[in-house]
C-alpha cells in the first residue's frame, strides 16, 4: 500500500512539472481590470476544456496548460465581445494581457464551452460535467469535487465554513431544514449546475433591510432529459455476514415539473446503512426558526426526551433500518405555491460498551467506575409538515407552516457496574408536538416595510423510567433515602413523568429606509410560554403491586406537579449604516420580564426589566472577502424541570432536586469571523473565534453516598462565572490537480461545580486537526490522503486526563476502462492516553461496480465493509463530573452484492 501511494503522488508530482502557466491581465480598452472575468483554455487536438480561470480585483488570471500544444483562448465578460485566440504553447511559461471591448448586443456572444463556475453578485454557479470523474453517484459526490464547497462528516453541506440552511432543486424547497436528505439521495446524473446563493433571503422583500451573511442556500439545476420526466434509481441487494443474512432495498424517485414536483425516498436494510438517525430527526428543523431568536432571550424548554445511547459514526454492534419519506410542491397558480413532506423512520439498533470512569476529585473518596452494557433500542419516528404561500404581488407575502411530530421509543438495558453490580433499566417515551407558523409581509412604499411573524409550539412528553437492581447491599443506603421496601428480591423502582409545554413567540417589524446607505428598524414582541411538570417515583413490589415510597430525605417529597409560566414582552431598535466597506448594525431591546412557577400552594415570582444591547459589524474587503464581528448580550432562562422541589429520578445513580428560587442568567457573546474565497488561485479561507461568559449560570451541587458513584444533585444560581472560548480555521488551496486543505478545531470551557459541598474549577481542553490532500484527475484514479490528531485534556479539580487520537486514511477512487468503478477507504486509528495506547484498530471498506457506459440503466456492485472485521471502537467524553473513556463494539464484516436500474 505504501509503494502504491508514493507512486502515484510521484505521477502526480511529474505532471504537474510537465505543466506551463499562462498568466496575464483582463482589461478595458482604457486600462480598468475586470474583475470576475472568464478565461477558458480549449484543446484543439481533443476539443477538450483543458483549463479555465477567474480573474481577481486586479484582473490578473492564470491557466495550466500542457506543453507543446495548441490552444483556443476565450476570454468573456458580461457586457462585453467575447475574445478568441488561438495560442501555440511550446515549453515556456507565456503572461499574455486581454482588452475586452464593451457591446450590449449580448447575443453576439457564443461561448463554445460552458464555464466550470461563473459568478454573478452573491451566486456561484458551477458546471457540474466540468468537475465530475465519472465514479460520482450521489449529489454529495459532485459537491465534494467543487472548489469552496465541502460535505461534513454529518452529511450537511458546508460553505465559507457555515453549513447550508435550505437546499433546493429547481426553485423548490427539497426537504425544508436538511441538507443530508439531498446529498445522500439526489442521483449525480441529473445535476447540470449547482446555484450556491450566499446572503440568501427567504423573503425577498426583506433583502435589502436584514443581514444575511450567515444564511447559504443551495439550488440544484437539473439536466434538460430530467424534467417533466421521473427519474433516480432502486438498488436492491443481499449479502452474508456470520451466517446472518443481509438486505438492502432503497427505491429515490423524484419528478420536476414547472408546475409541481414529487421526491419519493425509501430505504430498507440491515447492513447499517442509516438513512435517517435519531439525531438527524431531533436536529431537523422543517425550516422553522424562532422570530425572536435574536431578541436577546434565550429560554429553554429542555429536553425530556430518553437517555438514549448515541450510535458512534453510525456504527453499532446491529443495526435494522426501515426509511420513507415524501417530499411534494405544486403551484396551482402564479400567486400560490403549496408544499409539504412526511417522514417516516423505524429502527431496532442493538449496542454494546465498555467504559472506564473517573469521577471529580477522588479525593472526597468517590471511587472509579467499570461498566459494561448491552442495549436494546426501538424507534419509530414520524414527522408531516404542510406549507403555504400565497403571494398576490410584489408588495404583499402570506405563509402559513404546520409540523407535527411523533415517535414511540424505547431504550433496554442490561448494565453491569463495578460498583452497584447487575442493573436493569428500560426507558420508553410517546411524545408528540405541533409548531405552527404564521408570517405576514407588506411593503408599503420604497421606504416603508412591515413584518408579522408568529410561531406556536404545542409539546407534550412523557418518559418512563424503570431500573431494578439486583445487587440489593450496593443500593441500600440510596433505598433508605428513597423510603423503598427492602424486604424484596430486589429493588424495582421506576418513574412516570409528564411535561407539557405551550409556546406563543411572536414579532412586529417596521423597517424605514432612510436613503441607499441607512436604515431605522423597529421590533415589537413577545414570548408567552406555560409548562407543566408532573412526575412521581414508586416501587415495583414481588407480587406485582406498586408501592408509593415516602423519602428520608428532601423533606419527604418524591412527586411533583408544577406550574410555570414565563413572558417577556420587548421593543427594540436597530440602525443599520453603509460606510465604504463598512456595514455597521447597533442595536438596543428593553424586556420585561415575568417568570412564575407555583407547587405545593407554594408560589415564586421574578419581575425584573432589563437593556440588552447587541452590535454587528461586516467589512467587505472585496466581493469574496469579508470579516464580520457580532457581539449580543442574552438573558438565559431554564425550563420547568429546573424549578420542580420533589425528587426526580434522572438514572438509578442520579437524583434530582430541583430549585423554585433559581433566577435567570447573563451572557455576553462576541464572535469574529473571516473568510476570503479567491478563484484566481482557487484559495478558501475560513477562520472563526466565538467568546462566551456568562454570569449567574445554573449550575449544579453533588453530594454522593460515601464510597459510593450515587448522588443527588441539586441547581442553583452561580456566583461564579463560567467562560469559554472556541476557535475553528480552514485552508483549502488547489494546485493544478491537487487539492490541500488544513482545518483545526479549539475550545476551551471553565466552570464551577460544588461536590460534596467542595467548589470545583472544571476546564476542559478540546483540539482537532485535519490535513488533506486530494487528486483530481479525470482519468487516473484518484486519491485521498487525510490526518485526523485529536487531544482532549480534562481538569476537574485533583482529576486530571488526556486523551489522544491519531488517525491517518486513505481513500481511493477509479474509473477503470470506462466501465468499473473502484472505490476504497482506509482508517487507521491509534486511542492512548498519558500512558501508552489504551487501543488501535483500522477499517477497510471497498467496493467494485459494474455498467456498461454511463448511460447504461443497470449497474451491478459488489461491496464489503469492515474488511478486517474489528470488532469495537474508542472514543473519550466528558461530564460535569467524571470523565470516560469508552470501547464501543460495532458490525462485523459485511459483504453484499447489489443491483442498482437507472430511470
Amino acid at each position: 500500500m505504501k509503494f502504491k501511494i508514493t507512486m502515484l503522488l510521484l505521477l502526480v508530482a511529474s505532471s504537474l512539472f510537465a505543466q506551463i502557466k499562462l498568466e496575464g491581465i483582463v482589461k478595458d480598452s482604457i486600462g480598468d481590470p475586470f474583475e470576475l472575468a472568464n478565461v477558458i483554455a480549449i484543446n484543439q487536438e481533443t476539443n477538450a476544456l483543458d483549463s479555465y480561470g477567474i480573474t481577481n480585483d486586479q484582473g490578473r488570471y492564470k491557466l495550466s496548460l500542457k506543453k507543446n500544444t495548441a490552444y483556443k483562448i476565450q476570454v468573456s465578460y458580461i457586457g462585453t465581445k467575447t475574445s478568441e485566440e488561438l495560442l501555440e504553447v511550446k515549453e515556456d511559461n507565456i503572461t499574455k494581457d486581454y482588452i475586452l471591448q464593451y457591446d450590449n448586443n449580448l447575443d453576439e456572444i457564443e461561448l463554445v464551452y460552458e464555464m466550470p463556475v461563473t459568478i454573478k453578485g452573491d451566486t456561484i454557479i458551477y458546471n457540474a460535467d466540468s468537475f465530475n470523474r465519472g465514479t460520482e453517484r450521489k449529489l454529495e459526490d459532485v459537491l465534494e469535487n467543487l472548489p469552496g464547497i465541502e460535505v461534513n462528516d454529518d452529511g450537511e453541506v458546508e460553505v465559507e465554513g457555515k453549513v447550508v440552511s435550505k437546499v433546493m432543486v429547481e426553485g423548490k424547497d427539497f426537504f425544508d431544514g436538511d441538507s443530508k436528505l439531498a446529498t445522500k439521495n439526489i442521483p449525480s446524473n441529473a445535476v447540470d449546475k449547482v446555484e450556491v446563493l450566499k446572503n440568501y433571503a427567504d423573503v425577498g422583500q426583506l433583502s435589502g433591510v436584514t443581514n444575511n451573511q450567515d444564511n447559504i442556500a443551495i439550488n440544484i439545476k437539473l439536466k434538460e432529459g430530467k424534467k417533466n420526466f421521473w427519474f433516480g434509481n432502486i438498488t436492491a441487494g443481499g449479502g452474508v455476514a456470520d451466517e446472518n443474512e443481509l438486505y438492502l432495498f432503497q427505491p429515490k424517485l423524484f419528478y420536476y415539473s414547472p408546475e409541481y414536483s414529487i421526491n419519493v425516498i425509501s430505504d430498507l436494510n440491515n447492513i447499517g446503512e442509516i438513512a435517517f438517525t435519531r439525531r438527524d430527526y431531533f436536529n431537523f428543523t422543517g425550516g422553522f426558526r424562532n422570530p425572536s431568536r435574536q431578541s436577546g432571550t434565550n429560554i429553554n424548554l429542555g429536553g425530556n426526551s430518553l437517555g438514549f445511547l448515541t450510535a458512534q459514526n453510525n456504527r453499532a454492534k446491529d443495526i435494522n433500518t426501515k426509511f420513507g419519506a415524501a417530499n411534494f410542491s405544486w403551484s396551482p397558480n402564479k400567486t400560490l405555491d403549496l408544499s409539504g413532506f412526511a417522514i417516516f423512520s423505524n429502527s431496532k439498533t442493538a449496542l454494546q460498551e465498555n467504559r472506564d470512569v473517573q469521577y471529580t476529585n477522588p479525593d472526597l473518596g468517590i471511587p472509579d467506575e467499570s461498566t459494561r452494557s448491552n442495549t436494546i433500542q426501538r424507534s419509530d419516528l414520524g414527522m408531516v409538515k404542510l406549507s403555504a404561500k400565497y403571494k398576490p404581488n410584489a408588495n404583499n407575502q402570506l405563509d402559513y407552516d404546520v409540523l407535527g411530530r411523533v415517535s414511540k421509543e424505547s431504550q433496554d438495558q442490561r448494565f453491569f457496574s463495578s460498583v452497584n453490580g447487575d442493573i436493569d433499566q428500560l426507558e420508553k417515551s410517546s411524545p408528540y408536538s405541533i409548531n405552527q407558523n404564521l408570517n405576514y409581509y407588506y411593503t408599503l412604499d420604497d421606504t416603508n416595510i412591515f413584518a408579522l411573524e408568529v410561531q406556536h409550539l404545542l409539546q407534550d412528553e412523557d418518559p418512563f423510567y424503570n431500573a431494578i437492581l439486583e445487587d440489593k447491599a450496593n443500593y441500600d443506603d440510596t433505598a433508605n433515602n428513597l423510603g423503598l421496601d427492602g424486604a424484596q428480591l430486589d429493588y424495582n423502582i421506576a418513574q412516570d413523568k409528564r411535561v407539557k409545554s405551550n409556546q406563543i413567540d411572536s414579532k412586529l417589524d417596521y423597517w424605514n429606509i432612510l436613503n441607499t446607505k441607512s436604515d431605522i428598524n423597529l421590533t415589537l414582541g413577545t414570548i408567552l410560554s406555560r409548562q407543566e411538570f408532573d412526575s412521581n417515583i414508586f416501587q415495583f413490589l414481588d407480587d406485582g403491586s406498586q408501592f408509593n415510597p415516602t423519602p428520608t430525605i428532601n423533606d419527604g417529597v418524591d412527586t411533583n406537579a408544577i406550574k410555570y409560566n414565563f413572558s417577556d414582552v420587548y421593543l427594540g431598535i436597530h440602525y443599520r449604516l453603509k460606510s465604504g466597506i463598512f456595514t455597521f448594525t447597533p442595536g438596543l431591546s428593553a424586556h420585561a420580564y415575568s417568570a412564575k412557577n407555583t407547587q405545593f400552594n407554594n408560589r415564586v415570582t421574578d419581575n425584573f426589566f432589563r437593556l440588552l444591547p447587541d452590535f454587528n459589524m461586516i467589512m467587505q474587503l472585496k466581493k469574496s472577502e469579508q470579516i464580520t464581528l457580532d457581539y449580543r448580550m442574552q438573558t438565559q432562562f431554564t425550563d420547568v424541570s429546573k424549578f420542580a422541589s420533589g425528587l426526580v429520578l434522572n438514572n438509578y445513580n442520579a437524583l434530582f432536586s430541583g430549585n423554585p428560587d433559581l433566577e435567570s442568567a447573563l451572557s455576553h457573546n462576541i464572535s469574529l469571523s473571516y473568510f476570503s474565497f479567491n478563484m484566481f488561485n482557487y484559495t478558501n479561507v475560513f477562520a472563526n473565534i466565538n467568546y462566551n461568559k456568562s454570569i449567574d449560570n445554573i449550575r449544579s451541587t453533588s453530594v454522593f453516598e460515601p464510597g459510593s458513584v450515587i448522588r443527588v444533585s441539586a441547581p442553583f444560581n452561580s456566583g461564579f462565572a463560567d467562560e469559554s472560548l472556541s476557535a475553528s480555521g480552514r485552508f483549502e488551496r488547489t494546485f493544478g490537480k491537487l487539492k490541500a486543505n488544513l482545518r483545526g478545531n479549539f475550545s476551551y470551557s471553565k466552570y464551577n461545580q460544588f461536590v460534596q459541598n467542595v467548589q470545583s474549577v472544571n476546564e476542559s481542553f478540546s483540539q482537532a486537526y485535519r490535513v488533506g490532500l486530494r487528486t483530481n484527475f479525470r482519468k487516473a484514479p484518484n486519491l485521498d490522503v487525510g490526518y485526523r490528531y485529536g487531544i482532549q485534556d480534562n481538569n476537574q479539580g485533583a482529576n486530571n486526563t488526556k486523551f489522544f487520537t491519531k488517525a491517518p486514511s486513505v481513500e481511493v477512487d477509479a474509473l477503470i476502462l470506462k466501465s468499473f468503478t473502484f472505490r476504497a477507504d482506509y482508517t487507521y486509528n491509534n486511542f492512548s492516553n498519558a500512558s501508552g495506547t489504551i487501543n488501535s484498530y483500522e477499517f477497510l471498506n471497498a467496493s467494485l461496480s459494474y455498467r456498461k457506459n454511463k448511460d447504461a440503466k443497470l449497474e451491478y456492485e459488489i461491496k464489503a465493509t469492515n474488511l478486517f472485521d474489528t470488532k469495537s471502537q474508542n472514543n473519550s467524553s466528558t461530564s460535569n463530573i467524571s470523565v470516560s473513556a469508552t470501547e464501543y463494539y460495532i458490525q462485523p464484516l459485511f459483504l453484499s452484492f447489489r443491483l442498482r436500474y437507472e430511470l
